[in-house]
C-alpha cells in the first residue's frame, strides 16, 4: 500500500497512515503499508516509525508522483499494490472490498477504482452555501461517468483509492512520465495492454476537497493539460489496441474540455446579436424552436436520465460558466502542442478567512454588465407580438445572466467559522457527572469537538466552561476524551451540548479519528430535487448579509 506525498504536513498524513493501520485484511501478514515520500522529510521518516509503517523516500524527484510510485515499486514485492494520495482517508473495509476483483483467473484485471470522495465541503457547496443540498461537484464523474466507462472497459485512474496489479504495471513499463496525469494514462496504458479497468459504485475512502478556487483553477487546468497530453501520448482515439466504444469514450473525454469554449460562445452569442447587432447564426423565430429547443430538452433529459440525480443540466451550465474563462487558453495551447511539463500539487490547506477571489470575478462580472446592457436595449421599444419573436433572446440572455451571477458568488467566497469539519456521527457515550453515570449520543464530531444530546437529563446543571470526562464507543473503536462545555440548550428529550474535545493518550487519538473518518460521510449525496434558483439566490443573499452584518458589529 503506497500512500504518496510531497510537501503535505505530517498531521494531515497522520490520519491517512493511522487509518492504513486499522485496515482489515484475512492476513495482516501480507498488508505492508509504505509512506512515499519525495520530499525526503525526516519529519514524516520519524511518523512512519511511530505509526509503525515503512517508509520509502526519494530526494530531487524529476518525475514527480510517478517517479516516487516507481521508486516504491523497485523497494517492494506484493502482487497487488493500493495508492492513496495524503489526505484520502480508507475505510476499514477497502481491502477485503477491492482485492477480491482480482481473484477470478478468467479476468484480466489491471486496476479496481473505487470513488473520490470527500468529507469537507467542496468549494461549490460551501461558497454557494449549498451543502445541504448538492453533492460534491465531482461524485458525477467519479460515481456516475467512470462507472459508465466500465462498459467501453475505458475506467479511468483517478490517482487514490485504487488498487493495481503489480503484474499489469511491470507489462507497462511502471507508471509513465510525460504527463502531468499519469494517473489518467496509466488507465489508458493498461487498457491498450489487454487489462480490464473497473470503477466500483461504493465509496471506501474519503479526503479533502481543495479550499481556494486558485488551488481549485489550477487543478482543473491540469486535468484538461494531462488528459490531453495522456490521449496524445497514446494515441487513444485512433490506436486500433483499444475497441471502437473505448476509442469514442476518450473522444468525448478530449471534446470536454472544449465544452468550456463553446459555453463562452453560448454566452456571448446573444450579446453580440442583442447588444451590437452582429449576428453569428442566420435563422429566423420558427427555425431556431426547431432546432434549438428540441435540442436543449434532449440535452436536459439525457442529463436525468444519465444520473442518479447528482447533477442536473442548471448545475452543469452553473460549473461550466464557473471555470470556462480559465480553461480556454490551456486547452488551446495543449491541443496544439504547448504542454505544460510542471506538476504542481493541489493545496489543500483550511482557509480560516473570507477570501474574495476579486481577479477571478472579473471575466463573469465584465459578463454581467454586457448582458445586462443587451437585455436593456434589446427590450427596448419592444410590446406585443414583438416581444414574443424577442421572447428566446430574452430567455437566452435571462439564463446566461443566472449562471453568471452564481459565478460571481461563487467568487465571493465565504467565511470559514470551522477550522475543523464537522462530520455527522450518532454514536453512544458515556460521561459521570456529580457521581452519577450518564448516556448520550453524538450528534457530530470533529477533530476537536463534538455535539452530543442526553435525554433524561432535567437535573444535569452542566453549563459553558465546565470540564467534563467522556468516552465515545462504537462497535470497533472507543476513545477517551477530555471535554470542555461550550454550548448548552434544553430541548424537548434533555439537553444538547456542544463540546471542545481532546484525546487522553495517543491510543485514544488514533481510535478518535477512526470514529470521525471510518465511516460513510453526512454531506448530501444527491442534490434537492426541491430548489430552485429563486430559493438559491435569495440564500445567498441573506446569507451574504448576515455574514456582513456580524463583521461589521465585530470591527
Amino acid at each position: 500500500m503506497f500512500i504518496a506525498t510531497h510537501n503535505e504536513p505530517a498531521d494531515l498524513l497522520y490520519k491517512t497512515i493511522n487509518a492504513c493501520t486499522y485496515l482489515e485484511y484475512p492476513d495482516k501478514n501480507k498488508v505492508h503499508v509504505y509512506v512515499c515520500d519525495d520530499g525526503n522529510r525526516e519529519e514524516i521518516a520519524r511518523l512512519a516509525a511511530h505509526l509503525g509503517v515503512g517508509y520509502l523516500g526519494l530526494a530531487d524527484n524529476k518525475h514527480a508522483k510517478s517517479g516516487n510510485y516507481n521508486n516504491a515499486l523497485s523497494h517492494t514485492h506484493s502482487s497487488l499494490i493500493a495508492t492513496f494520495d495524503s489526505d484520502m482517508i480508507p475505510r476499514r473495509e477497502f481491502l477485503v472490498k477491492t482485492v477480491p476483483y482480482f481473484f477470478d483467473p478468467e479476468i484480466k484485471m489491471g486496476l479496481v477504482q473505487t470513488p473520490q470522495s470527500f468529507y469537507n465541503q467542496d468549494l461549490f457547496q460551501f461558497n454557494l452555501f449549498s451543502e445541504k443540498d448538492i453533492p460534491n461537484e465531482q461524485d458525477f464523474f467519479s460515481r456516475e461517468i467512470n462507472v459508465m466507462r466500465n462498459s467501453s472497459n475505458s475506467a479511468a485512474y483517478t490517482g487514490s483509492n485504487t488498487v493495481i496489479s503489480r503484474k499489469a504495471l511491470e507489462e507497462i513499463g511502471g507508471f509513465p512520465y510525460g504527463t502531468i496525469t499519469e494517473d489518467f494514462e496509466t488507465s489508458l496504458r493498461l487498457q491498450k495492454a489487454g487489462y480490464i479497468t473497473y470503477a466500483s459504485e461504493e465509496v471506501l475512502a474519503a479526503g479533502l476537497s481543495t479550499t481556494t478556487v486558485e488551488s481549485m483553477i489550477s487543478q482543473r487546468i491540469r486535468w484538461a493539460r494531462g488528459v490531453i497530453q495522456s490521449i496524445r501520448n497514446t494515441n487513444a482515439i485512433f490506436t486500433c489496441k483499444l475497441s471502437p466504444a473505448a476509442r469514442l469514450s476518450y473522444l468525448n473525454a478530449y471534446l470536454y474540455w472544449w465544452s468550456f469554449l463553446s459555453r463562452m460562445i453560448f454566452i456571448l452569442s446573444p450579446i453580440l446579436f442583442a447588444l451590437f447587432d452582429f449576428q453569428l447564426v442566420e435563422c429566423g423565430f420558427g427555425e431556431l424552436l426547431i432546432f434549438w429547443l428540441p435540442s436543449h430538452l434532449l440535452y436536459s433529459i439525457s442529463v436525468r436520465y444519465l444520473s442518479t440525480n447528482i447533477r442536473s443540466l442548471r448545475w452543469s451550465q452553473i460549473i461550466d460558466t464557473i471555470l470556462a474563462p480559465y480553461l480556454i487558453m490551456p486547452v488551446l495551447l495543449e491541443s496544439v502542442g504547448i504542454s505544460q511539463k510542471k506538476f504542481k500539487v493541489t493545496d489543500k490547506k483550511k482557509q480560516r478567512e473570507k477570501t474574495t477571489t476579486w481577479r477571478y470575478m472579473i471575466p463573469h462580472g465584465i459578463l454581467i454588465l454586457l448582458t445586462a446592457a443587451a437585455l436593456l436595449r434589446y427590450i427596448h421599444g419592444k410590446y406585443g407580438l414583438a416581444l414574443v419573436y424577442s421572447s428566446v433572446i430574452l430567455f437566452w440572455l435571462g439564463y446566461n445572466m443566472m449562471a453568471l451571477i452564481y459565478a460571481v458568488f461563487f467568487m465571493m467566497g465565504r467565511e470559514a467559522k470551522r477550522r475543523y469539519d464537522r462530520i455527522g456521527a450518532e454514536e453512544k457515550l458515556e460521561f459521570v457527572y456529580q457521581g452519577r453515570k450518564y448516556e448520550g449520543r453524538t450528534e457530530d464530531v470533529s477533530e476537536k469537538g463534538m455535539a452530543f444530546s442526553v435525554k433524561d437529563a432535567v437535573k444535569l446543571l452542566l453549563k459553558p466552561g465546565d470540564d467534563l470526562g467522556i468516552t465515545v464507543l462504537t462497535e470497533r473503536y472507543r476513545a477517551e476524551l477530555r471535554a470542555k462545555i461550550v454550548y448548552a440548550a434544553k430541548t424537548e428529550s434533555g439537553v444538547r451540548f456542544a463540546a471542545s474535545a481532546e484525546p487522553v493518550s495517543e491510543l485514544d487519538k488514533r481510535n478518535w479519528l477512526q470514529i470521525i473518518h471510518d465511516r460513510a460521510h453526512s454531506l448530501p449525496k444527491e442534490i434537492d430535487p426541491w430548489r430552485t434558483v429563486y430559493d438559491d439566490v435569495v440564500q445567498n443573499v441573506r446569507m451574504r448579509r448576515e455574514e456582513w452584518r456580524r463583521s461589521s458589529s465585530s470591527r
